[in-house]
């Protein structure tokens, strides 16, 4: 049943390939993977080559962009299959785009919608445990992640490029990987790298000023591995340090990424955060960043996915309890669980450590989980909701879908108080 399985996706990735034409050939086309920051890191870079006057074209979980249309990704699916992909590329040579850059999801690899792509460059950003109970352990996740980057070794493009964020434990994974392969050349990057030799080269990130020109998005510590690998591949490709700034400083983000809905009297921020690993960098970086001295830090928390990775829920309510003041736990995708069993087993993390009862609140009905963390809020707290982003549903049983969009239900709520 597996090769059956597998010899399926070929298929299906080999006819849509040749039903457009490979036209990938006629592109510059960049694979990002990794669990977190995939999203963010394509955009930058469409964001730095457009600045420098190329025509680019984007496929993310959140965006669609080809040229001068740009769109939300309405699929459903981070990496799309049934001829979207090359489909997406064809539409880039039609627009003139010199360059796509491509979100790689690990189960995309499995399904062989990385394939019949003649690839120019990989980018690997980090690797959490996520999809483990889809792939079966950590190690297969991982080997899925690699087995892009192999794949990207024996493209038929000349002059293949590799980035790696060399402060992640798998570095040594991704770099042995394509080494030992004629024409490959492999660049490390990091976060800590970009903000000590390539931002403060440019701007004393002391004052005031250039706080206020770069923005607090570009200095997160949240965003600074994402711009790090887009500053790698634009330096490498020659676009000028001036097209950088231009495009780091105009840059207001990504939707449902560290997304600011309000700053006053109280910060409220929607954030797709659905692992340990970025629900901590999210909310240090909220801590550092936004919240005023004795502001208090008011968390609305589901858990990514039902019926899937369910050891990081009592993960990610120990990570709530160290942080926040509040903790509204919520429905977020339950699929064919119950909403109610997926907040019970994060409270049961919340409980194991000195956070509290009183001030977890178990609200169901997402939007008035949202109307409770509001009305907690006061002047100078922040009120961040994770899970959902940019995301346009919540997915329940039987592939049902309650159509949602975190910004405007905000953006209502907010209007309330």
């Amino acid at each position: 049943m597996k090769k059956l399985y597998s010899l399926y996706h070929w298929l299906w990735a080999f006819a849509s390939a040749l039903a457009f034409g490979f036209p990938s050939r006629k592109l510059y086309v960049v694979g990002v993977t990794g669990t977190k920051g995939k999203s963010t890191t394509v955009e930058v870079m469409s964001a730095m080559f457009e600045a420098a006057g190329e025509n680019t074209a984007i496929l993310s979980s959140v965006t669609r962009k080809v040229g001068k249309q740009h769109g939300r990704n309405m699929t459903g699916n981070t990496m799309p299959g049934r001829f979207a992909i090359q489909k997406f590329l064809a539409d880039a040579v039609r627009a003139k785009c010199a360059y796509a850059f491509v979100e790689v999801t690990s189960q995309g690899v499995v399904q062989h919608r990385h394939r019949f792509i003649d690839w120019n460059a990989a980018v690997f950003l980090n690797l959490a445990p996520e999809h483990i109970e889809s792939h079966g352990s950590f190690e297969k996740y991982r080997d899925a992640k690699v087995s892009f980057f192999k794949y990207v070794a024996r493209s038929p493009k000349k002059g293949r490029l590799f980035f790696i964020n060399k402060n992640d434990e798998s570095q040594s994974y991704f770099e042995e990987a394509v080494k030992h392969n004629y024409g490959n050349s492999i660049y490390l990057f990091s976060g800590e790298d970009f903000l000590r030799n390539v931002l403060a080269e440019h701007y004393d990130l002391r004052s005031e000023r250039a706080r206020k020109t770069l923005g607090e998005w570009v200095l997160a510590d949240f965003n600074l591995e994402d711009e790090a690998a887009a500053y790698a591949l634009a330096k490498v490709r020659k676009v000028s340090w001036e097209a950088v700034a231009r495009a780091l400083t105009h840059f207001k983000g990504v939707p449902g990424r560290l997304e600011v809905v309000q700053e006053k009297p109280f910060v409220a921020v929607i954030d797709y955060a659905h692992t340990p690993d970025s629900l901590r960098k999210l909310y240090t970086t909220l801590r550092k960043d936004y919240l005023m001295d004795s502001g208090r830090l008011i968390c609305v928390l589901g858990s990514a996915g039902g019926g899937r990775d369910k050891w990081k829920r009592p993960e990610m309510g120990k990570i709530a309890a160290e942080f926040c003041s509040f903790i509204v736990l919520t429905n977020e995708d339950p699929y064919n669980e119950e909403p109610e069993d997926i907040m019970n087993e994060i409270k049961a993390g919340i409980l194991e450590t000195s956070f509290s009862p009183a001030k977890v609140f178990m609200v169901v009905d997402r939007r008035e989980a949202i109307q409770k963390a509001i009305a907690l809020a006061e002047k100078g707290d922040v009120v961040v909701a994770t899970g959902k982003g940019s995301e346009m549903s919540i997915n329940g049983k039987s592939g049902s879908k309650i159509p949602w969009n975190e910004r405007e239900v905000f953006d209502e709520e907010l209007q309330r108080k």
